[in-house]
């Protein structure tokens, strides 16, 4: 079926407003479809059925932020992840207990913009503060997105490598399906099979448990902020806050809250869903943590060099079952992202031009939307498949480029939040913006101490141990 058909009735995608009569506030159980009335058409509405309930009701809230979020534990940040266990244990788990709460601001931050404007976050950034400011945005966007697309595409043809698929099969193929489901597919749908491949990364809590922690070590690391003045952990921890709070989640969280046709007066339902995502994401980060931390760092295995081989070296030490597992959530969490980074790139270039955007676009209309997610799908695809690529390095620079760019974004989304004209009375409260604040200053001050080691060791001092 054709996206014009799936729209309606051919002609009235142009119209701004549509004035609906006739609709019941309450639909009786059993109905299935009713009448409406739109510039003197009449229209039947198909699928208005009884109102959910129970479980069912709050699993239908989920969306934007689940899939944003879980985005965010792409290659990349299984790379990251991977690293942070083999290399330092547990004791970087009370850092992702940090970051979840800036996480859960900041989602939150973005999907209420977009709920109280009904816009994406490029399109604001190019009417509150110039075409100059919007370019900037963009090419931070690019960079990191198209960084980060490649990663992704890596992370596809690394696990499929695992199950003995070669790369030069799986990478096409996944690159093929992603752009089939969304150029072919409305947004309802592409959400929904986004949602599905979520449910891969409960095989990291479970890989978590077969690694068999020291609980005790693990609630230590958690609780017990542990500092080391040495510019690997340093490096680590900006990989951290860069994967988990990266610029395209913020982007396609707004965007994509707007095209489900989010408002003020829905809002509630978004807050739930940005929260649910940010806790649900962090916690299987952790997991990823945890698993590589009894297994590798236990086993002296302190060199990973790939999300890959984290895979493979929990064999050993955790049985089959867990790396299998491991392989499986990577795959998961690639496809994902796959799909997702693109479509946030899409997003925001079209946004920052005033271009028509959306899965929901017929092909005449969203042509500049579709070619750019075209563009990157290919770019991605075809970069990973270059011989001899420095994988994992390639993979944490991304993550690291990723914090280093965060706080420039955060503060375009914090000072659109507090513009009472925008966001009404959906604007910050001061304890959001104490929290807001707080986590630039606290990705800000990571990022500067590290660029800092990093400068002085050009000049032949060292910092750090």
């Amino acid at each position: 079926m054709s996206k014009s058909r799936e729209r309606g009735i051919e002609g009235l995608e142009a119209i701004d407003e549509l004035e609906i009569a006739g609709l019941p506030s309450e639909v009786p159980a059993g109905h299935v479809g009713v009448w409406a009335h739109i510039r003197g058409r009449s229209i039947y509405l198909r699928g208005i059925k009884r109102r959910p309930r129970g479980a069912w009701k709050w699993l239908l809230i989920l969306g934007p932020g689940l899939i944003a979020t879980s985005a965010g534990n792409d290659a990349g940040g299984v790379a990251t992840y991977s690293a942070a266990g083999a290399k330092f244990g547990y004791d970087l788990i009370w850092v992702m207990i940090v970051v979840t709460v800036a996480y859960a601001v900041i989602q939150e931050m973005c999907s209420r913009l977009g709920a109280a404007t009904g816009r994406g976050l490029l399109d604001l950034i190019r009417e509150r503060f110039g075409i100059g400011w919007t370019l900037f945005a963009i090419a931070i966007i690019i960079v990191a997105n198209g960084g980060v697309t490649i990663s992704e595409f890596v992370g596809i043809g690394a696990a499929a490598e695992l199950f003995g698929v070669s790369r030069y099969i799986s990478v096409p193929v996944a690159a093929a399906a992603l752009w089939y489901l969304v150029i072919f597919g409305s947004y309802a749908r592409v959400e929904k099979i986004f949602l599905l491949m979520t449910l891969v990364f409960f095989a990291y809590p479970v890989a978590a448990i077969l690694g068999k922690p020291d609980w005790g070590e693990v609630a230590r690391g958690a609780f017990i902020p542990t500092f080391r003045f040495e510019s690997a952990y340093i490096f680590v921890v900006v990989g951290l806050l860069g994967t988990t709070v990266t610029p395209y989640i913020q982007i396609f969280q707004q965007s994509s809250t707007v095209e489900r046709g989010a408002s003020r007066r829905t809002y509630g339902k978004e807050r739930l869903d940005a929260y649910a995502g940010a806790i649900f994401s962090n916690i299987m980060s952790v997991a990823m943590i945890i698993a590589t931390a009894a297994t590798l760092y236990v086993a002296g295995n302190r060199d990973v060099t790939s999300a890959a081989e984290a895979a493979k070296a929990l064999e050993p030490v955790a049985g089959s079952f867990a790396g299998i597992l491991f392989g499986v959530g990577l795959l998961g969490a690639s496809l994902l992202a796959g799909g997702v980074l693109p479509l946030a790139t899409s997003y925001a270039i079209s946004e920052a031009f005033g271009i028509p955007k959306g899965v929901n676009l017929d092909y005449r209309r969203g042509k500049v939307f579709f070619g750019l997610f075209t563009a990157f799908i290919l770019l991605g695809a075809a970069v990973a498949l270059t011989p001899d690529l420095p994988i994992f390095p390639m993979l944490v620079g991304i993550q690291v480029l990723n914090g280093v760019l965060l706080p420039i974004i955060l503060v375009f989304i914090l000072l659109l939040i507090n513009n009472e004209s925008l966001t009404g009375k959906l604007k910050n409260t001061p304890t959001y913006n104490v929290l807001g604040w707080g986590s630039f200053a606290m990705i800000t001050l990571a990022v500067a101490i590290m660029l800092a080691g990093q400068i002085f060791e050009l000049f032949g001092i060292k910092l750090f141990g």
